[in-house]
């Protein structure tokens, strides 16, 4: 980004931040955050630190005056989000959250073809992120950090469902496949919205590597090979598949010679770039964030019900 400058690491002790700062050229390495929060030369922080310490890293980057790029999720609990909210209002400054594939073009392209009516009344949105976690030290699998699939990767579809919806959903169901300490796997979720429409995703950290994302309208859908653009440096695609004009009025939909595909190409893909860009524009422009608090506040009301509908094995409404 032309209008930043990234100048400083921080880690919980000095010789880490060294060895970072030297690996990737940081002028500057704090030993503590506390360290860099106090530095008066600093204008905004990206918090990256595991999860269960987003909500109070946040906070005290607020009241030290800070701009603040969080990685999703941005909290644990609705609780959590207020408190920063509250924070983030107090001293006046700039927060977004990191959910990297939400500032690509090719997500507010998606939200512009349904808002076109091209796929027709959207129906239902489906979701895959998964990969093999085999790292046992990883913090994605422990418990008191903020551990676990939905968590994690997850927490991707289900904001992507919200999103293109532009709705929050009404009731949630899900099962999961937990290791020893209650780590979630694996898990499937069902989230139901006004009208009959659903969201349905899968996320893992036990299968092989998948992303995908549909869209299913009454009139076409949208399929995305690459929807959370972790796929840095290549290219992403969009498909929109709709019925030819001159279908027969019998076909049902069940003659694929009578569809219609066009695909949009996305190329060098660096989401991670945008988020900083988007950053900047609402920092220094005073553009409004791509991710409100309200959105991210949504998005941590979904997860935490999805959660507790695969440990009760209920439906769990939403209000």
């Amino acid at each position: 980004c032309e209008r930043s400058e990234l100048v400083a690491i921080a880690s919980r002790t000095q010789s880490k931040a060294d060895a970072y700062a030297s690996e990737w050229a940081i002028p500057k390495a704090y030993g503590s955050y506390q360290a860099m929060l106090d530095a008066p030369d600093i204008d905004a922080v990206y918090i990256s630190l595991p999860n269960s310490l987003h909500a109070q890293w946040c906070v005290q980057a607020a009241a030290a005056g800070k701009h603040i790029l969080c990685e999703k999720p941005l909290a644990l609990s609705t609780e959590e989000v207020d408190h920063i909210d509250t924070a983030v209002r107090q001293h006046n400054v700039i927060l977004q959250e990191g959910a990297m594939y939400r500032y690509h073009v090719q997500t507010a392209n998606v939200c512009e073809l349904i808002a076109s009516g091209v796929i027709g009344e959207v129906r239902a949105v489906n979701g895959t992120f998964t990969f093999v976690l085999d790292n046992p030290g990883d913090f994605r699998l422990e418990p008191d950090l903020g551990g676990g699939s939905l968590w994690d990767v997850g927490s991707y579809p289900v904001s992507f469902i919200r999103t293109v919806l532009d709705a929050e959903p009404t009731a949630v169901a899900a099962v999961q496949a937990t290791d020893a300490r209650g780590i979630d796997l694996s898990l499937t979720g069902l989230l139901s919205f006004a009208g009959g429409v659903s969201g349905r995703f899968f996320c893992s950290f036990a299968t092989l590597p998948r992303w995908h994302a549909e869209i299913i309208g009454n009139a076409g859908r949208i399929e995305l090979d690459h929807p959370w653009l972790n796929n840095i440096g290549e290219p992403a695609h969009l498909h929109i598949t709709t019925v030819s004009p001159d279908a027969s009025k019998s076909m049902f939909g069940d003659n694929v010679t009578e569809q219609v595909t066009e695909r949009l190409r996305y190329e060098n893909v660096n989401p991670y770039s945008d988020e900083v860009e988007a950053m900047v524009g609402a920092i220094l422009d005073g553009k409004a964030p791509v991710i409100s608090l309200a959105s991210s506040r949504g998005n941590i009301a979904a997860l935490v019900a999805l959660y507790r509908a695969a440990r009760e094995g209920t439906v769990v409404p939403l209000s």
